[in-house]
């Protein structure tokens, strides 16, 4: 039994002002007809062996939730409700208490671009297999750029279809990450986790007792209502916020990574999405009402008025009807710095 567990909690602080609060960017339009969430839905239900889909979001966006799960024809599913955010590690183990112990967990970021659906399911095929025999399989993406927007994995002796992990590094600044890129050693961190629920849950206890025990008493607290169970706010808000990295895969014995070459991107920047978008003749990505002239390599979308730009290179113009982001490409990431400040 293959169960998908789709983290949908993020807030994608990088892409304002089209994503927000109250419109994270998995559940935005940012690619077409089809939002971040939906396209996480259709690549892994289209797998053979996968049963119900678990979903894991912030309680204010069931709306999004219920209404692109319908959007995507899926009816076998079941959605846990966050009253606050606690990383990933809380929404991880409740899922795992919730499930068969031989049970394997597919854990999917549900912002995150994967292109290729073929090689990605044939990674996923390694993953089951290493997850049956006890192991907790990462996906790490070879780097093709010095980014510092990611986490890294350093990987020890090849096993067959996956490596052992020497060590996980935190954003690297720029020269450790010229460094990483020049030694091959080095993958960046996807966030798509491989695991049985009784191995996973075994390392809780080994690891993190305390966050084990407290989403036992979330999970006997909760309610359910249909398909929605609502995490109980009381005993949630006790339990410790702590991400799956640092709470056991830096920690286990049990870890190996697995190569993902499937076009992977996690969105996490204006600058990424001018990357992955299709481009016209001048590498400008341009997205809604817009007119140019003489603007090269920009990303422009608009969601409502017309933007007219003249004489621009390598500029994110980003229009809603709430605010108007200008950025030059080169500081994408400090978009992320203003977010809270709407």
């Amino acid at each position: 039994m293959i169960i998908p567990v789709i983290l949908a909690g993020g807030s994608g602080t990088r892409l304002w002002p089209i994503s927000t609060a109250e419109l994270p960017k998995q559940f935005a339009n940012l690619l077409g007809d089809k939002t971040l969430f939906q396209n996480t839905l259709e690549r892994i239900y289209g797998f053979e062996g996968v049963a119900e889909i678990k979903v894991i979001c912030n309680q204010k966006h069931i709306g999004f939730v219920s209404q692109q799960l319908q959007d995507s024809g899926i009816s076998d599913f079941s959605v846990f409700l966050e009253p606050i955010g606690k990383n990933t590690v809380p929404a991880i183990t409740i899922a795992a208490l919730s499930v068969p112990e031989d049970a394997v967990l597919v854990v999917l970021p549900s912002d995150h671009i994967i292109a290729d659906i073929e090689k990605f399911h044939q990674t996923l095929e390694i993953g089951v297999k290493y997850a049956k025999q006890g192991c907790l399989a990462c996906f790490g993406v070879t780097p093709n750029r010095p980014e510092t927007g990611y986490g890294y994995i350093k990987v020890g002796e090849d096993e067959g279809g996956g490596y052992k992990i020497a060590e996980f590094v935190e954003k690297p600044n720029l020269e450790l990450a010229v460094q990483y890129l020049a030694t091959k050693d080095y993958y960046w961190n996807s966030g798509v986790f491989v695991f049985s629920a009784g191995v996973f849950l075994q390392e809780m206890a080994q690891f993190s007792p305390d966050i084990l025990s407290c989403c036992k008493k979330v999970l006997e607290h909760s309610v359910q209502e249909g398909k929605f169970l609502c995490l109980s706010a009381e005993h949630f808000s006790q339990c410790r916020s702590d991400s799956i990295d640092y709470a056991v895969m830096e920690r286990t014995k049990r870890a190996i990574m697995i190569p993902l070459d499937a076009r992977w991107s996690d969105v996490g920047s204006w600058f990424l999405l001018w990357e992955h978008n299709s481009k016209d003749e001048n590498n400008n990505v341009i997205m809604g009402n817009v007119v140019v002239h003489e603007v090269e390599g920009s990303y422009i979308h608009s969601t409502s008025r017309k933007i007219v730009a003249v004489g621009v290179k390598d500029y994110i113009i980003v229009e809603t009807s709430d605010a108007v982001l200008i950025v030059p490409k080169e500081k994408h990431q400090e978009v992320k710095k203003i977010f809270h400040e709407f």
